[in-house]
């Protein structure tokens, strides 16, 4: 689905969750309700799918998420390698057993800005930076999201 199509499935006065991937970390932001503000929320220390299935359901409850974002991390050249398939299968798997509305987004170099942002900006040691910077990425991927629904 493009984005024009993901924003006429938007239902009002629910958030967007958006999902930075990683195969032993799952990096979560979420909107505000009026879709103006992405928030790193969590990282998901991943074991199951179950697990992370009944995690994401929870937030899902909890901040009141009527869609999601998944950060599609493109090669360079705009192809998709490994992770790229990894990520949909994964959204496939989501969609099973949570449906709603959902947009890929193209989150290449989203990490390299946030981690340079996170040292140059905010100073974070290392151990910090790896602590916040997957729900960082993930709030970066959906306020491009945001910033571009407003243009529509």
């Amino acid at each position: 689905m493009d984005i024009k199509e993901f924003k006429s499935k938007l239902q009002p006065q629910k958030s967007i969750l958006a999902f930075d991937y990683g195969e032993k970390r799952l990096g979560i932001a979420v909107s505000d309700l009026l879709l103006m503000t992405a928030n790193p929320v969590k990282i998901i220390r991943r074991n199951t799918l179950k697990n992370d299935i009944d995690e994401i359901r929870r937030i899902v409850k909890e901040r009141k998420v009527g869609a999601f974002v998944y950060g599609l991390p493109l090669q360079m050249d705009g192809t998709e390698g490994e992770t790229a398939k990894a990520v949909r299968q994964f959204a496939a798997n989501i969609k099973k057993e949570i449906d709603l509305p959902s947009l890929f987004w193209d989150e290449r170099l989203s990490s390299k800005a946030v981690e340079t942002f996170l040292i140059k900006e905010v100073d974070l040691s290392r151990n910090r930076r790896k602590q916040v910077l997957d729900a960082s990425a993930a709030a970066y991927i959906l306020q491009g999201v945001l910033d571009s629904l407003r243009y529509l």
